[in-house]
């Protein structure tokens, strides 16, 4: 199942995507829920029963007339890997990291497919791109061991790390750099794990003006999906719609001294679940 946001006149609603259709949960008999509000709503059997429901309703609303938004538009925590691709860590001249290493986004940074990269003025001549598979928490997680972890995931999207490199390097924490407004695009859908064979069995690239920069595989993460989120939930207790990204593989901008200006279009592409596509303007 594919569940995406889309806006109305009193915020967000959560839908299912059914091709070129969507069938708002409201349409289900469940109230308009934002997608955060859904996932606290519904246990996994219900969600899984949401696509059923969802191919039997009466009514569809046609994709063309909505106005997709973020899939999670209002996470409470945007937690972000860094260095989980070795490749990226050796383009970088860092050393492999002996455990996850990350730091956090904050919901402003969030934004939609089809919506802008929004240089910042005072930051605009070094900001990068970063293709990563993003993971969203679909039931709250504390203490878990890897073998259980991703039953409490909903499912997963693509997610663009995109990065003011300058103000990332004079931080050791590199938030700076990283939770500025629009800086983690991600979807168009929230792919639920019923949909995905295998979390690192995954192809991702990134492509700027039609131009391959990124090309690498989930196989090659440092620390899977499984492993990241329970080491997580021994810090911090994850909560439906947290959403993480699990890290960049190499062929980042800053390695090869080319990054983003206004006119570029940004592609993140991961094989199964969609095309994130993103213009980049002035602010």
């Amino acid at each position: 199942m594919r569940l995406v946001s889309y806006g109305r006149d009193t915020g967000s609603e959560a839908a299912v995507l059914l091709g070129d259709a969507i069938v708002p949960v409201s349409m289900l008999d469940l109230p308009v829920a934002t997608m955060r509000d859904l996932l606290l709503r519904l246990d996994p059997q219900e969600l899984r029963d949401l696509a059923r429901r969802a191919e039997r309703a009466p009514e569809r609303i046609a994709l063309a007339d909505v106005g997709l938004l973020a899939p999670v538009s209002d996470p409470q925590k945007v937690i972000c890997l860094g260095l989980n691709y070795r490749d990226h860590a050796e383009e970088t001249g860092q050393e492999i990291p002996a455990a996850p290493m990350w730091f956090a986004k904050f919901a402003n940074s969030i934004s939609a497919s089809g919506s802008d990269i929004v240089l910042p003025a005072a930051h605009s001549e070094f900001v990068d791109y970063e293709a990563e598979l993003a993971l969203v928490i679909g039931q709250p997680a504390r203490n878990l061991d890897a073998r259980d972890a991703l039953a409490h995931v909903a499912g997963a999207m693509p997610f663009n790390d995109v990065s003011a490199r300058d103000l990332q390097l004079q931080n050791p924490l590199w938030t700076s750099g990283k939770a500025i407004d629009t800086f983690a695009p991600c979807g168009p859908a929230l792919v639920t794990l019923d949909e995905i064979d295998d979390l690192q069995a995954l192809g991702l690239r990134t492509r700027v003006n039609g131009e391959l920069r990124q090309q690498g595989t989930t196989a090659s993460l440092i620390f899977g999906p499984a492993e990241l989120v329970a080491w997580l939930s021994r810090t911090m207790t994850l909560l439906p719609g947290d959403v993480i990204a699990t890290g960049t593989p190499a062929g980042v901008g800053a390695a090869q001294g080319r990054f983003l200006h206004a006119g570029d279009t940004v592609e993140v592409e991961i094989d199964g679940l969609g095309t994130l596509v993103n213009r980049v303007r002035d602010e």
